[in-house]
Order: structure tokens, then sequence, then C-alpha cells
């Protein structure tokens, strides 16, 4: 089951949104784009918020949530924003929920002004009817 790209705003390059193959989720690399095509502006955490409301919008559109996100993966472009990351990331997650996580610090994103972005592989609910298996 494939769940395509947001329509209207920025256009995107071709990829979808998610894919789910059996009982994951895969949820393509997100940034801080708001649903009306805008980069969210301003600081680290105004990304990072961004980013985490498109995650939740991906998961709901797919039929599964925050709590059943198994890995993810965050590229930052500045190493000097890994403290502030942890310190959001935390607040993000459910306590009893964090996902295992591998952090990357690169030379750039595809949009220069990107921040972030965070990339997740998601378990769906047992028995989940929305969208039957591949």
């Amino acid at each position: 089951q494939r769940h395509p790209t947001p329509e209207g705003g920025r256009p995107f390059p071709p990829f979808s949104m998610s894919v789910r193959h059996g009982p994951t989720l895969y949820v393509s690399g997100l940034g801080p784009v708001a649903p009306d095509g805008t980069i969210a502006r301003g600081d680290f955490a105004a990304q990072f918020a961004q980013v985490m409301a498109n995650l939740h919008a991906a998961l709901a559109q797919a039929g599964t949530d925050i709590t059943r996100v198994l890995k993810t993966s965050v590229l930052l472009v500045r190493a000097t924003d890994v403290e502030a990351m942890n310190l959001l990331y935390r607040e993000a997650f459910p306590a009893d929920a964090l996902p295992a996580r591998t952090t990357s610090v690169v030379a750039a994103l595809p949009v220069p002004d990107f921040l972030l972005e965070i990339e997740c592989i998601a378990a769906m609910p047992t028995g989940s009817a929305r969208h039957p298996p591949p």
C-alpha cells in the first residue's frame, strides 16, 4: 500500500510519503514543510515541531500512530543542533515507546532551508484492515 505525497504546495520529487509492506510502514524523510507548502522558519525548534506534525499526519494517514514507531533516522545539517534535538525528541515520543534511532549530521539536505529531516519505520496495528498487505 503506497501513500502519495500531499497535493498542492511545493512540488515534491517522485516518491511515496509512505509504503506499507505487511505489518510494517516505511515513512519517507519528512522536512519542515507546512501543509500550505511553506517551510517552517525560525529556529531549530520550530522546524522540529513542523517535522513532527508531518510525521504524525503521515502515520495517521496510513492508520498508525507515534506510539508504534520502531526506528527513526534523523538527519541534521548542524552538529550544534544535536543537544536541542535530543531534548525535543524526548518530548515528542512517549517515554515508554522511544524508538531505536540513528542521528547523522550531513553536509546539506535537498532543500537548502531545511535544518533537519526525519524518516521512520512503524508497526501497523494488529489486525488492521484499513490497508491490506500488498
